[in-house]
């Protein structure tokens, strides 16, 4: 699937083509060094559908990054970038697209590859510290855009032609123009092509490779929320629940009391060492909600829960439901995620969580939304129809992107509070059956789940492979799922394990642990916790038995 730009813009990058081999270091050794010069001149290049508003050269740590919402490094971050030429363009499909696009060029040392990255939650502007930073570090052309959303996905409930966009077509925007750049600057006309991102970005990755097969060779998809009207009913129904009375929300010191709890009862029981203070196997842990310790008649503090809160926790982890027919519609809160970022603190706040999360059903709905009458049989199966078909990336047949050579590895945190990771392993679970079984599936697509890693990094798990979100460049290739993912699609190597790290701090040593190929998990066999040695990969179920109802596979 290596890119080709064929007719009018290869007969005027004449005959340059450089051949790619599995290994960066030869790839960066034949790539061409453009001029610094001719970056300015890529404004002035033609595309069909969209236009290049700016190109300059940024000298090495010269970029000046606008303020992160979630990022607060990103200063730090860009200021070791090295030199490139940066790109901005808008992509217009229709009258009604405005797709913001950003292309970053390496100066230097371009290792033959263009990466896409992807975005989070409603995007709506450039997520630089999303992939882009670290990879341009790399040495890869990467790009990313805003979805077609800026400035604020909650304008956008007249537009439908930009829910398009931001289910799907933005996404593919980005890479066609992307690819122009990189062949006209380069003057190249065959290269590689890669796309990470998690969370929006991991429905990105899984959406490309689904319904534009050919636009990359490989995909990294992390905590995907590719089942994405499901998704937010998840946010819905855990909203309404943690507000259906002043009675029912739990504090954030009573989460905590609830995370402690099933940590108490299960950590180190599920495979894991026994000093873990999170969950291996969450599937494993047979917590009782009724051992916690309940408030007396009119008491409460941050040491019990009422029965009002008790009945909200069990809703939580039932996760929705048809109220008519009992079909599940998505997973429910995993055990051991409860005080996690994203989770139900987050998703209760009623001053940030409905602009963050309920766009989708302001414009599948109007007016006529209100999060506590929404009727989760007739009301979703009106969502459904009017946004299933452009939001959500469920399809399991890759048949064209692995009959391609396409590689595709999937990975989710075991304490993710936002997609619980019971959807993900029975999307994949799925993707099996489709491809006929484990080992066909797994000579393209891979999954590896996150013991205590959150949502898509952090946690308090060793979590670190060098994914979208984190500001780090592993600096060896088995910590990074990025260049595991190049190795395999280019060169065959299939991987089994990825190891994570967790970088010491307070004079404590780094700890690595190895990551399996699911449904294997790392289990510890004794010794230094802290020594990835010290556990080994292990048979685990599939599943767990979550699975949604067919209707809501839409």
């Amino acid at each position: 699937m290596v890119t080709r730009i064929a007719g009018a813009i290869g007969a005027t990058l004449g005959a340059a083509i450089m051949t790619l081999t599995a290994t960066p270091a030869a790839a960066e050794t034949s790539t061409p060094r453009p001029a610094t010069g001719s970056c300015a001149m890529l404004a002035r290049h033609a595309l069909p559908g969209a236009r290049i508003t700016s190109a300059r050269a940024i000298a090495a740590g010269a970029f000046d990054a606008p303020p992160s919402p979630i990022a607060p490094d990103l200063a730090a971050r860009v200021a070791t970038l090295p030199a490139f030429c940066r790109v901005e363009a808008i992509a217009t499909p229709t009258p009604d697209s405005r797709i913001g696009i950003e292309i970053w060029l390496p100066l230097a040392a371009w290792n033959g590859r263009l990466l896409g990255t992807g975005n989070g939650g409603g995007a709506g502007r450039i997520a630089y510290e999303m992939g882009m930073v670290e990879g341009l570090k790399r040495g890869f052309a990467v790009a990313n855009t805003d979805l077609g959303t800026a400035p604020d996905i909650n304008a956008t409930a007249a537009h439908p032609e930009r829910w398009i966009d931001f289910g799907h077509r933005a996404t593919h925007e980005m890479t066609r123009v992307a690819k122009s750049m990189v062949a006209a600057f380069y003057k190249t006309s065959s290269f590689r092509s890669y796309f990470e991102g998690c969370s929006t970005g991991g429905q990105q990755a899984l959406g490309a490779a689904q319904r534009y097969p050919s636009d990359y060779d490989g995909v990294l998809a992390g905590d995907p929320g590719n089942n994405r009207t499901h998704v937010a009913s998840y946010f819905l129904w855990n909203y309404a629940a943690l507000n259906a009375s002043a009675a029912a929300k739990l504090s954030a010191g009573q989460w905590s009391l609830v995370s402690r709890s099933v940590l108490a009862a299960c950590a180190g029981k599920d495979g894991g060492e026994p000093g873990d203070r999170f969950l291996t196997d969450p599937r494993r842990c047979r917590f009782d909600v009724g051992t916690l310790p309940v408030c007396k008649t009119g008491a409460g503090s941050d040491t019990c829960l009422t029965a009002p809160q008790l009945a909200t926790l069990r809703r939580l982890y039932a996760g929705p439901v048809n109220p008519r027919t009992g079909e599940r519609i998505y997973a429910g809160l995993t055990l051991g995620s409860e005080d996690q970022p994203l989770g139900p603190v987050m998703q209760g706040d009623s001053a940030t969580w409905p602009e963050q999360q309920f766009y989708l059903f302001n414009w599948a709905l109007g007016d006529a939304f209100a999060p506590a009458s929404f009727d989760f049989d007739r009301d979703l199966d009106r969502v459904d129809a009017q946004l299933a078909g452009t939001l959500n990336a469920n399809g399991v047949n890759y048949s064209d992107f692995a009959r391609a050579g396409g590689k595709m590895i999937i990975y989710t945190g075991l304490a993710d509070p936002a997609v619980p990771f019971a959807e993900v392993t029975n999307y994949y679970d799925r993707l099996v059956a489709s491809a006929g079984g484990r080992e066909n599936a797994a000579a393209f697509a891979r999954l590896f789940l996150v013991p205590g890693m959150g949502h898509c990094f952090g946690g308090p798990g060793v979590t670190d492979i060098g994914q979208p979100f984190t500001s780090g460049v592993p600096q060896q290739a088995e910590n990074d799922a990025l260049m595991t993912l190049v190795a395999w699609t280019e060169g065959g190597d299939a991987p089994s394990t990825l190891i994570a790290r967790r970088q010491g701090d307070g004079g404590q040593p780094a700890q690595e642990r190895p990551l399996c190929s699911y449904p294997a998990l790392p289990e510890y066999r004794g010794g230094d916790a802290n020594r990835r040695t010290s556990f080994t990969c292990a048979a685990h179920a599939t599943g767990p038995a979550e699975a949604p109802s067919a209707r809501y596979l839409n």
